[in-house]
């Protein structure tokens, strides 16, 4: 089947992705931006991609006519506190004018719960995309999950963040409600299994794996798990604001995400009947399997895609094309180059910076100034790096973004999504000659952007000069 996949470079898309592809469906990738699809280029062989923006107004028909089906997996929660709602409806309905110019028998919408009377707001916004889906010229098949677990899913990282960094927790009460948590690899097979296969054209359902837990039991689990303990006490009142800055402040999430998460927290998510798990012969994994699976793969660095490299993790909510030309002019620079003994260690070393591997030089002062980004809204170093030593253009790498990733030419070159008064790039570089430049480009926002370069200049002088010493050693 020719299949279109919106959102392919999101957490599930890319998940998806490699299961069509095994299945030998020609696949039609559909992004915002394609040098923003982390895929290596033997995948990317295998696909077409296409540039389609859904909110913007439906242009010239840019989708093949010839498709046969389709996956929505387009949000907007993690980009906006006040109007994500609005984005999402108006979103899917270009959509169904783009599909409406195509052969497409069948879409597939994957969704939230939302058995509760009074939902939150986001999970109203994921009902009214599906009333709006419905109102397209072809067979709709709505997917609705709960949490879904797996490495690198935001719910996965949460409860890892939480459980890890705090053995002790006071937490609000909502961290009694229920849930009906879902193996991301079930997911993947709900996704898969309902495609093309009519008995579920037309209809909603829910999916979930065995286990009804509440938020506090997924954690004392998690624990359980790992192999450790953790003491949890709830308290009756945390403003939902509070319960926001501490979800941002203790795990990687940016503030929008949590403050969208928390309303949704309060509300059960918990499935009603197990109709596709009948009709598809899908025997789902529990929570505790989830966790297990989810750390294998963590373990073999076997990670194909995590939340955190959304471009909504970050701060720059635009095209990063427009940032891959470096400002020559108005600019601050520290530059610096070195012989490099072995030029194949040296880019190996470029190619893991950050993460767990870290920026090579002066790690207690990077982890202060992760910290004083965190206190000032930015995203700091907790979303580390999806693998330990591949880079993809779009990539998030701590409190940067990789604009370019070019083993062959022997470059990198990544902008701050930090909180500065100003914008700023970082440039990794071996020339013909073996010699590595570092360059470090700060483009001033007026005094303020001009002072705060000049404050931190001393920091500058050791760090980056030990960071490229490092990087070029042998």
């Amino acid at each position: 089947m020719k299949i279109l996949l919106t959102g392919a470079n999101g957490y599930i898309g890319m998940r998806l992705l490699s299961q069509l592809l095994e299945m030998d469906h020609e696949v039609v990738c559909a992004v915002r931006d394609e040098n923003r699809l982390s895929i290596d280029k033997a995948t990317r062989k295998k696909v077409k991609v296409i540039e389609v923006d859904f909110l913007d107004e439906v242009p010239s028909h840019p989708i093949p006519e010839d498709i046969d089906a389709a996956y929505y997996l387009i949000h907007s929660m993690t980009s906006s506190i006040t109007d994500f709602d609005e984005k999402e409806a108006h979103a899917a309905r270009n959509f169904n004018q783009y599909v409406a110019a195509t052969q497409c028998q069948q879409v597939i919408y994957l969704s939230g719960i939302v058995n509760e009377e009074k939902l939150s707001r986001h999970l109203s916004s994921r009902k009214n995309v599906e009333d709006i889906l419905y109102q397209g010229n072809f067979h709709l098949t709505v997917l609705r999950a709960g949490i879904i677990v797996g490495s690198g899913s935001s719910s996965f990282e949460i409860i890892r963040d939480l459980s890890e960094k705090l053995p002790v927790m006071i937490t609000p009460k909502w961290v009694l409600t229920k849930s009906q948590p879902i193996a991301i690899r079930d997911v993947i097979q709900f996704l898969t299994g309902v495609l093309g296969n009519e008995h579920t054209y037309n209809q909603s359902f829910d999916i979930g794996g065995p286990d009804v837990l509440t938020y506090k039991e997924m954690l004392q689990q998690y624990a359980k798990v790992r192999g450790f303990k953790n003491w949890i006490f709830t308290v009756p009142v945390m403003t939902p604001k509070l319960s926001s800055y501490w979800l941002y402040f203790v795990t990687s999430t940016s503030y929008k995400l949590a403050v969208n998460l928390v309303d949704s927290m309060k509300m059960e998510v918990v499935a009603r009947d197990n109709r596709l798990q009948q009709i598809l012969g899908i025997q789902t994994h529990s929570y505790q399997e989830a966790i297990d699976m989810a750390f294998k793969k963590i373990e073999q660095n076997l990670v194909i895609s995590s939340w955190k490299d959304s471009i909504a993790s970050g701060q720059v909510q635009e095209d990063l094309e427009k940032y891959i030309q470096v400002p020559k002019y108005g600019v601050l620079k520290d530059v610096q180059q070195m012989q490099v003994v072995d030029e194949e260690k040296a880019l190996e070393n470029i190619w893991k910076i950050g993460g767990e591997t870290g920026w090579y030089y002066g790690s207690w002062l990077w982890k202060v100034r992760g910290f004083l980004d965190k206190l000032n809204g930015g995203p700091g170093l907790r979303r580390g790096r999806t693998h330990p030593d591949k880079i993809f253009p779009g990539d998030a790498l701590d409190f940067w973004r990789v604009l370019l990733a070019d083993k062959k030419a022997k470059r990198l070159l990544l902008f701050a999504e930090m909180r500065l008064p100003g914008e700023a790039w970082l440039e990794f570089k071996i020339d013909q000659n073996k010699i590595l430049h570092q360059v470090a480009t700060f483009r001033p926002k007026g005094l303020k952007g001009r002072l705060y370069w000049y404050c931190v200049l001393p920091f500058h002088y050791f760090i980056f000069g030990g960071m490229i010493r490092n990087i070029a050693k042998a």
